[in-house]
C-alpha cells in the first residue's frame, strides 16, 4: 500500500521524526490519529440544505413550526444550524455513542467495532468536528451536557478541554443508572458521568438554575407556632469570623441575653437583626430563649444548588428509561442506555430558562423533546426543541430510519396524547438534510431558501408558498420583516412597496439586489443576495 512519506529521502524522514519527537515531548493534552482514518465522506465541504416534510411535521400552527426534527448526519445538520442559529441556543445535551466496540457507532456509513484498530481515533475525530461546531451555536450564558461512560471518559475529558478550553469546565456529574445490584464483573457499574462545560462559566454559574426541593428535603420545613403563612424552618443566625459590629447583644423574650459563639459572628448587623425581629422573622426557640434564628419560609425556597451526585431516587434510572420507550412506542428499541425524562428534567432546571432553545444532536428516542414539552406544560415556558437523528441505515439495512420511526413518532404521540397518557401539547416540523456541492449553490430550491432564511431571522417556520398568489414569500411584523423574492418582476413592485413601507426594519433577499435596490430604496430596508448571503454564512465563497 503505497504511503503519503514514500516520496521523502532518508534526511528528510529522519528531520521529520526528530520535529515530531520533540513536539510530542512538550505536548500535554489529547493526541488522536486523524490523518490515518477515513474522513473523506464523513467531513464534507458540501453546503447544507434543509427540506421540509409537512407530512411527518405536526399540523402547522396558525404562527408556524416553534420546533424542529432534523433527519440526516448531525455533521451536515450542524453546519446548517451554525449558518441559522450561531449565538442562540442556550442549552445542549447530547448522548454520543460510548464507542464499546459492539455496533454502536456508525461513521462513513459503516458500524465502528472492536476489530477496528482506530476505533478511538475514528471517536474523537467524529465528536471533536461535532463539537467544534455545536461550540459556535451557544448563547453567551450557554452550557453543554455531554453523557458518556468509562470507555472514553477520559478521552472526552480532555477533548472538551481542547474545544471549550479547561477554565470552561463546570462540574463532572455521577448519574446512577442502576438501582439493583448484578454480581457480574469484579467491581458493578451502576453509574454514567455527565460532563458540564459552559463557553463562559462565570455568566453560566451567574444565572445556573436550582432544582426543587424534594420531599425529604422539604420535611425540614414545620409550623411549630401555626404562622398562616404555612411552614418554615430557623436557619442560624451565625456566621463565621469576627466582625465588630456583628458581635452585638441578643436579648430573648424572656430576657436571656445571646452573643455570638466563640469564633463566630452574628449573620447581620443590628438594624436588620431588628427590622426581622419587629416582622416576626426571627425565632427564639419554642420557650422563647434559644439563640436566635431566621425563619425561612418553605413558599420563598426556590429550589436548592444541584451537586455532582445525581440519584437514581430524583432523576430515574435506565430500567424507568425502557419503560417510558415501552410505553410510549410499544417496543423496546436498540438504545443500550436510554435515558429517562427525569434525567433530562434535571438538565433542563440547572440550564435555567422558560424561553430557551435546547438542541440535542444525538436525540436517539427523543426524551430530550418530551421533557422539554413537559417543562413547558407544568410551568407554562416556551422552551424549543431541535432534534436531530441520523436514519443509521446501512448498506446492510438501508431502509433503517431511527429518525423518523423513533424519534418522531414518539415525540409525535407525548404532544397528541397517547394511551392513558394526558396530551402535553406543542408542535415540530419535520426536515431533512440534503447536501449540495459548493460549485452547484444555484441549484437551491427556493423552499430551501426560503427555510433557511426563517431560522436566521424568526422563532417560527412556515411552508414556502409557492403558488401564483404568493410571488413572493414575507413574514414578521412592524418591527421586522423578512421578505424573500424568488424571481423579480416590476409587476411585484407595488406589492413589495406596500410590504415595506409599515415596517422599522426589513431583511429583503433576491437573486437581483441590485435590480430590486433601484425599485425598492427606502432605507428601513437592508438587501440581501441569494444565493452569495447563505454561502457567506455557511462559510463558502459563492
Amino acid at each position: 500500500m503505497p504511503s503519503r512519506y514514500d516520496h521523502l529521502t532518508h534526511d528528510e524522514l529522519t528531520r521529520l521524526l526528530e520535529a515530531r519527537d520533540r513536539r510530542d515531548a512538550t505536548r500535554f493534552g489529547l493526541v488522536w490519529e486523524a490523518n490515518e482514518i477515513e474522513r473523506d465522506r464523513a467531513i464534507n465541504a458540501d453546503f447544507v440544505a434543509l427540506d421540509l416534510d409537512t407530512e411527518l411535521s405536526t399540523p402547522e400552527p396558525a404562527g408556524g413550526w416553534r420546533n424542529l426534527i432534523i433527519e440526516g448526519d448531525n455533521f451536515d445538520a450542524l453546519r446548517h444550524l451554525r449558518m441559522t442559529c450561531a449565538g442562540k441556543v442556550k442549552c445542549i445535551y447530547i448522548d454520543p455513542p460510548y464507542n464499546t466496540g459492539n455496533r454502536d457507532f456508525v461513521y462513513n456509513d459503516r458500524f465502528v467495532d472492536v476489530n477496528d484498530s482506530w476505533r478511538h481515533s475514528t471517536w474523537c475525530e467524529f465528536m471533536y468536528q461535532r463539537l467544534m461546531l455545536a461550540k459556535d451555536l451557544l448563547t453567551q450564558d450557554g452550557v453543554i451536557f455531554v453523557s458518556i461512560d468509562d470507555n472514553e471518559i477520559f478521552a472526552l475529558g480532555m477533548l472538551m478541554n481542547k474545544v471549550f478550553g479547561q477554565h470552561s469546565f463546570i462540574a463532572n456529574c455521577i448519574w446512577q443508572k442502576r438501582y439493583s445490584r448484578e454480581n457480574r464483573g469484579s467491581i458493578g457499574d451502576a453509574h454514567e458521568y455527565i460532563l458540564v462545560y459552559a463557553p463562559r462559566p462565570e455568566v453560566f454559574q451567574e444565572k445556573c438554575g436550582r432544582i426543587p426541593l424534594t420531599e425529604t428535603q422539604a420535611k425540614v420545613y414545620k409550623n411549630l407556632n401555626n404562622d398562616p403563612k404555612g411552614r418554615w424552618r430557623a436557619i442560624p443566625m451565625t456566621a463565621q469570623g469576627f466582625r465588630p459590629n456583628q458581635m452585638y447583644e441578643v436579648v430573648t423574650p424572656t430576657g436571656a441575653v445571646h452573643r455570638p459563639p466563640e469564633g463566630r459572628c452574628w449573620g447581620m448587623t443590628e438594624a436588620p437583626f431588628l427590622k426581622l425581629k419587629e416582622e416576626g422573622r426571627i425565632w427564639f426557640g419554642k420557650d422563647g430563649s434559644s439563640q436566635p434564628g431566621v425563619i425561612r419560609y418553605l413558599s420563598e425556597v426556590d429550589g436548592v444548588v444541584p451537586w455532582t451526585w445525581w440519584p437514581h431516587e430524583e432523576v430515574g434510572h435506565t430500567d424507568e428509561a425502557r419503560k417510558e420507550i415501552r410505553e410510549w412506542l410499544e417496543t423496546q428499541t436498540a438504545f443500550d442506555t436510554p435515558k429517562p425524562v427525569r434525567l433530562m428534567e434535571r438538565i433542563l432546571q440547572i440550564a435555567n430558562g422558560p424561553d430557551d432553545i435546547i438542541l440535542d444532536f444525538f436525540a436517539g428516542s427523543g426524551t430530550t423533546a418530551h421533557a422539554v414539552m413537559k417543562l413547558n406544560a407544568e410551568d407554562g415556558g416556551k422552551r424549543r426543541f431541535i432534534l436531530v437523528s441520523s436514519t443509521e441505515a446501512t448498506t446492510a439495512e438501508p431502509d433503517k430510519n431511527l429518525c423518523r420511526d423513533v424519534c418522531a413518532k414518539r415525540v409525535r404521540r407525548v404532544i397528541e396524547g397517547y394511551g392513558d397518557n394526558a396530551a402535553l401539547g406543542g408542535d415540530f416540523a419535520y426536515l431533512r438534510c440534503r447536501r449540495i456541492a459548493p460549485g452547484r449553490l444555484l441549484d437551491i430550491e427556493h423552499a430551501q431558501v426560503w427555510t433557511a432564511l426563517q431560522m436566521i431571522h424568526l422563532e417560527t417556520l412556515k411552508p414556502y408558498d409557492g403558488s401564483a398568489r404568493a410571488p413572493f414569500q414575507s413574514a414578521g411584523d412592524e418591527m421586522a420583516r423578512l421578505i424573500y423574492v424568488p424571481r423579480f418582476t416590476k409587476e411585484l413592485v407595488p406589492a413589495l412597496r406596500a410590504a415595506v413601507a409599515d415596517c422599522a426594519a426589513v431583511a429583503l433577499y433576491s437573486w437581483q439586489p441590485e435590480t430590486l435596490r433601484q425599485h425598492i430604496r427606502s432605507g428601513n430596508v437592508q438587501h440581501e443576495a441569494i444565493p452569495e448571503s447563505l454561502a457567506r454564512k455557511f462559510g463558502l465563497n459563492a
